[in-house]
């Protein structure tokens, strides 16, 4: 790398790499890629095109968006152009981005269609990074000549940015050209990166950490910049595979979902699969600890093969990165880079290179840099971190006092943080002195400590220690599968015990003395900090017995979790979660709420809400996708990682018309008809049945002959009552019976071998919950388009009191896809022999009324709704309604 004293001259420099990749960016559809001819020509128009249009040396410029090329241009040209970058989350509440934009003084912002409004209620002027044409778009600004740029000093800022803000609203923190510059030139001399490598930023560009590590370190080396299209596990490893990325530059919270998903995707293929795993890492590990960290890269390499064939260095910042996973990913074979540092030390002050294998410290200071400990009193070696270097800020924005409390008489930055150095000169972190609780014996508590140890209980999500009247307490977040498997009470005892078990591993004047439960996460910064300002509140105010965090209505997007914040940073996403705020708006609708038992959403209601995630989004969820939907969460990453899949192949109707393409081979098994045993049990079920209906139960039959003499054709009744399927078998003739299949439910018709048998002989098709509500209409589309008949209950469950409930739409795509006649059949009496709930029947005359059939054209242009399927199905309802009988029209 050249040695300029600025980072304009790296940035004018761009050129020098040619043809070279230096972005690539993953959208929905295609791949963008921007060589660094092309990316130093468009970052030096725009510098010319906003000094044309009044830009001036030192003014701030606002980057309000997500990480996009775009992004990375306009920060280029502002700084190439001699003014003041300033990053900002795009996920910041209302009165933190008030603040931020008051405080920092911007005119203009680089920014999108969906966030500009934000701006312009500040005044701001808003520059659209994802418009490509019009007046308001970043392509209006490209000069068509060259300007001269302004040449700025070293001590003149590049960049302002605002920290997390964990104790109050965030502060501004200026850093100059040679703060950054500095720092970059140290870390550089580390050689962890290569000309050829190709790193992958999954972070936000708004922080300092991937702004200097995953943005201008690869651009020094002409190394290529990968940027996912979203932080979904499937776009994430997207990009790790298609991008061949060697590097990934990450937080520890990242590296802990890589392993766990790498552990759950082995787990689904069973114990002896995840067991040999764990031996083969255990045997990596050791051997990485011993020198040895090729055997572990040999030992596993199918399994990282499998996730990120090409990648070579996991870099972690932001926080500690907890030792024991280092190990596991050096055993995975992949080396590990840790460092610490702070916005305010731009951002690096140590470094853990790979082989160095001291996990458990924070390695050691980079060249030029210095530090030393302000030890409480001569002889303590543990005390507060000062650091000192041309990588040290000057001072706070607007901040006088800060300013002055940040730093010793002696000009040494005071970092917030505790902790030693070792006789190695490796740095050893304890806790911050912000957040350290002294108690009145004189004992510090470092509550991160506390907080992890509480987090390994079995049932415990979060925890948040503080101090109240000199004692240690905490909120707790129950884990949210424990929480829904339980009742209030027994959630608290076993939150309870978990307390109990986890306190004994700590000394006394550690253990917490009272706690409250929480049902909401724990807010934190967007690097996965607790804000502990927000701490003291939350816990008087659930002490109080206040518990507005229960009430109906959706989790506000400041609390998320840092990766869910950043998950809703995709449109599809976000427009998913809006729906279902406004359709669920009286549910406690968070990330971990689950669709089924918080939302009641079962098989068929899926394709009420795919339909309208494809109508809003235009992605299409596909039965696989819906099986592996446990919480909000994972609907909204899957809709993320949907959304760039949209094809007309993906219409349902398009599906339903070749519905064994939707069944595997153990599916289309059902479809066959039964075996010679099936049909022997066939004759004596029949007749029993028959028997028992036409006798106690006074079976009488209505409208037989409406019956279509030719197949197929479906039949469509009420649904009231488990006896519903016997009687309406028993009021069929026998040839007709034998040529018609049904649909039913695999909770109740296959939970065991002697009901799995009768179904098979009584040719019932399983509608499995967890399946995709496609592949559960798969097998009623495949019956009918092999010529046979079928029964389908529309109201997708059995009515609690024996009215008509609304039909799903599945119904609908069901006759467009197969439009044969369709029959509605009332079935009457049932409710009152056995209604739902009821373990035993009980005498009451049964009846069948079989309605004239009916052609899904005439019931489409019938029907009310937006749709077609809406339509059939709206009026097929009123049909099936209108052959109610008066007598059960007055007892309702």
């Amino acid at each position: 790398m050249d040695q300029p004293e600025t980072l304009q001259t790296l940035i004018h420099g761009l050129s020098r790499h040619g043809e070279r990749a230096a972005i690539v960016a993953f959208g929905k559809e295609r791949v963008e890629t921007w060589s660094y001819a092309r990316l130093a020509d468009h970052v030096a128009r725009l510098a010319a095109g906003l000094m044309a249009h009044g830009l001036q040396r030192g003014e701030p410029v606002v980057l309000f968006a997500g990480n996009s090329p775009q992004w990375i241009i306009a920060c280029l040209a502002v700084m190439g152009a001699g003014a003041v970058a300033v990053p900002v989350d795009a996920q910041m509440s209302r009165d933190e981005l008030r603040h931020v934009l008051r405080d920092s003084g911007a005119r203009r912002a680089f920014t999108t269609g969906e966030l500009a409004q934000r701006l312009r209620d500040a005044g701001l002027r808003a520059i659209l990074l994802d418009a490509e044409e019009g007046a308001d778009g970043w392509r209006a600004y490209l000069a068509e000549g060259g300007v001269e740029p302004l040449t700025v000093a070293p001590e003149e800022n590049a960049a302002l940015f605002y920290t997390s803000g964990t104790t109050g609203l965030p502060k501004g923190v200026p850093l100059t050209h040679r703060n950054l510059f500095s720092n970059l030139r140290a870390l550089l001399d580390q050689n962890l990166a290569y000309q050829d490598d190709r790193l992958l930023l999954p972070l936000p560009l708004h922080h300092v950490y991937p702004f200097a590590i995953g943005m201008f370190a690869p651009l020094a080396l002409g190394v290529a910049i990968i940027l996912p299209q979203g932080l979904t596990g499937p776009e994430l490893l997207r990009a790790l595979q298609e991008g061949q990325a060697t590097i990934l530059v990450g937080v520890p919270r990242l590296y802990a979902a890589l392993y766990a998903a790498i552990e759950t995707r082995l787990r689904q293929q069973g114990r002896w699969a995840l067991l040999p795993f764990r031996a083969l890492l255990g045997l990596a590990v050791t051997a990485c600890r011993r020198g040895w960290p090729e055997f572990g890269g040999w030992l596993l390499a199918p399994v990282r093969r499998r996730i990120a064939p090409s990648l070579r260095l996991v870099v972690s910042g932001g926080s500690a990165l907890d030792p024991d996973l280092a190990w596991k990913l050096e055993g995975l074979g992949w080396r590990v880079a840790t460092g610490y540092g702070l916005t305010e030390t731009a951002p690096i002050l140590t470094v853990n290179a790979p082989g160095a294998a001291r996990f458990d410290s924070a390695g050691r200071p980079l060249p030029g840099v210095a530090l030393r400990i302000d030890a409480p009193q001569p002889g303590v070696e543990r005390g507060e971190v000062l650091a000192k270097g041309p990588n040290v800020f000057a001072g706070y924005h607007h901040l006088p006092d800060k300013t002055r409390a940040a730093f010793t008489p002696d000009g040494w930055f005071r970092t917030g943080d505790l902790g030693y150095l070792d006789d190695d000169g490796y740095l050893h972190l304890t806790g911050r002195v912000s957040e350290m609780i002294v108690l009145s014996g004189g004992e510090n508590v470092d509550p991160e400590a506390v907080e992890e140890v509480l987090q390994q209980g079995a049932h415990i999500r979060e925890a948040g220690v503080l101090a109240r009247n000199d004692r240690l307490v905490a909120v707790i977040v129950p884990k949210p599968e424990a929480a829904r498997a339980s009742g209030e009470q027994e959630l608290a005892q076993l939150v309870r015990q978990d307390v109990e078990r986890q306190s004994r591993q700590l000394p006394s004047h550690r253990r917490i003395a009272d706690y409250v439960l929480s049902p909401d996460p724990l807010e934190r910064t967007s690097l996965g900090k607790i804000r502990r300002h927000k701490l003291q509140e939350r816990y008087e105010q659930l002490k109080r017995g206040d518990k507005p965090a229960q009430a109906p209505g959706p989790l506000p997007i400041e609390r998320f979790a840092p990766e869910d914040r950043q998950l809703l940073q995709d449109p599809a996403a976000r427009v998913v979660w809006d729906w279902l705020a406004g359709r669920f708006h009286e549910v406690r609708l968070t990330p971990d709420t689950s669709p089924h038992l918080d939302l009641g959403i079962d098989s068929l209601e899926w394709l009420n809400l795919t339909l309208e995630v494809r109508e809003r989004t235009g992605a299409s969820l596909e039965d696989a996708a819906i099986g592996r939907i446990a919480t909000v969460r994972d609907l909204l990453r899957e809709v993320a990682a949907a959304g760039r899949h949209v094809e007309a192949a993906a219409d349902p109707v398009a599906q339903l018309r070749e519905p064994e393409r939707l069944l595997d081979r153990r599916g289309q098994r059902w479809l066959e008809p039964p075996g010679p045993l099936a049909r022997v049990l066939e004759w004596p079920l029949l007749w029993l049945m028959r028997a028992v209906l036409r006798g106690p139960f006074q079976l009488q039959v209505r409208g037989r002959e409406h019956l279509p003499q030719a197949a197929p054709f479906l039949l469509v009744p009420n649904h009231a009552s488990l006896l519903d399927p016997l009687v309406l078998g028993a009021a069929l003739d026998t040839p007709r019976l034998q040529r018609t299949y049904w649909g039913g439910w695999t909770g109740i018709m296959f939970r065991n071998p002697v009901l799995r048998a009768f179904s098979r002989a009584a040719r019932v098709l399983p509608v499995d919950p967890q399946r995709g509500m496609l592949a559960n209409l798969a097998f009623g589309a495949a019956v009918l388009r092999r010529g046979y008949n079928l029964v389908w209950f529309p109201e997708g469950e059995r009515s609690p009191d024996g009215r008509l409930r609304p039909f799903r739409p599945g119904i609908g795509l069901l006759l467009q896809a197969q439009p044969v006649s369709v029959v509605p059949v009332w079935i009457a009496g049932t409710y009152q022999a056995l209604p739902r709930g009821a373990r035993w029947p009980r005498l009451h005359p049964v009846s069948v009324t079989f309605g004239a059939p009916i052609d899904p054209g005439e019931l489409e242009r019938q029907g009310q709704g937006d749709e077609p399927h809406l339509r059939i199905a709206a009026a097929l309802h009123e049909r099936l309604a209108r052959l109610r009988q008066p007598e059960e029209t007055a007892e309702a």
